[in-house]
């Protein structure tokens, strides 16, 4: 796929498909050339918004007539098995949006269907692609603060107070068994991952502060590195916090190694302080253009760079069922009641 425009269809018009599609129209390597939504209204002012050229009803229908290089899935996690296996089946590589599946089992299936199809599936976990975690591991790779001990983000979201929680954005959190971890940590988890590598052991408390809704909505978090560093993430949906867009960042992160340490704000600034020095403004770009610092265009940006190059993807299918694993300790830990080892994926 070296140097071609890459074709690509999509699937799904919700909430967040928006920051999708903005993207998509500003990436001159790919174009979307059709959507396929349930909901027909939905689609055709989605497309009439974002020039896109066709609307379809039916996903089949839409990947045998376009014939695309790609699909973006945008859909709830329950769909996506199936429509995997649609694409697979036709040869067409896959970004699929997270959460990947509703269970461990099911993702590792879908995972197992594109490798045999012999197509390349990426999840988009667009967290990682943040520019501020870009930033913050470029430096760690330089050596900046030294060797990493510490990892900690305390994270207030405040969307989840409430009688009317969550009914102005995405409404089926309310009846998410699984909400926070689910949702949004696994965000986090991956984050982590990214920065300082792979989980050894999870230590978490998972509890409901709002009685209207079935998940949890409150985390802490305690995460064992394989390569000698430890992590926190202490996190609630309910809480407000300082932050003037909570959803920019998602937290206040400091990462604290032999020789310095990094802080990074509400507002996506970046702090570096050595040992024995004043801490000090590390300079870098960062846009509020997007989603929180245009990841979703950086994400497929990703996407669309290593279908054409054959890179392997930093969120592969693959890649991305160690951190579905680090989630399921999660879970386990919590009702166990103690820590738990993050098994093989």
């Amino acid at each position: 796929m070296d140097g071609k425009k890459l074709r690509g269809v999509a699937v799904g018009a919700g909430y967040f498909s928006q920051y999708h599609f903005d993207a998509w129209q500003r990436i001159e390597q790919a174009e979307i050339v059709a959507l396929c939504a349930l909901d027909a209204a939905q689609a055709s002012e989605a497309a009439g918004k974002f020039h896109i050229p066709r609307t379809y009803g039916d996903v089949g229908v839409m990947l045998d007539r376009e014939q695309p290089d790609f699909v973006d899935i945008i859909t709830p996690p329950g769909s996506h098995w199936e429509l995997v296996q649609l694409a697979a089946k036709r040869g067409v590589h896959i970004l699929c949006q997270k959460p990947l599946a509703p269970t461990m089992e099911e993702a590792r299936a879908i995972v197992d269907i594109a490798a045999k199809a012999g197509v390349r599936l990426m999840v988009h976990d667009n967290f990682r692609f943040q520019p501020w975690h870009r930033e913050a591991k470029k430096l760690l790779d330089q050596g900046a603060i030294g060797a990493l001990q510490t990892i900690s983000c305390r994270t207030r979201l405040g969307d989840g107070w409430g009688e009317e929680a969550y009914l102005s954005r995405q409404p089926y959190f309310r009846d998410m068994p699984r909400l926070l971890i689910f949702e949004t940590g696994v965000h986090f988890i991956d984050v982590y991952r990214y920065l300082a590598g792979e989980i050894t052991q999870v230590y978490a408390r998972l509890r409901r502060l709002n009685p209207v809704i079935k998940g949890e909505d409150c985390a802490l978090i305690c995460f064992d590195f394989a390569a000698g560093a430890s992590g926190v993430w202490d996190a609630d949906r309910f809480h407000e916090g300082p932050a003037k867009d909570p959803r920019y960042t998602f937290g206040e992160f400091s990462l604290e190694g032999d020789a310095g340490a990094l802080r990074i704000d509400g507002e996506g600034t970046i702090f570096l302080r050595r040992l024995g020095k004043p801490e000090q403004q590390h300079p870098y770009a960062h846009s509020h253009r997007g989603f929180a610092g245009d990841c979703v265009f950086a994400t497929l940006s990703h996407f669309v760079e290593r279908l054409q190059n054959g890179a392997p993807f930093e969120t592969s299918g693959e890649n991305y069922l160690n951190t579905l694993g680090v989630q399921e300790a999660v879970y386990a830990s919590s009702a166990a009641g103690r820590p738990v080892a993050v098994g093989p994926c």
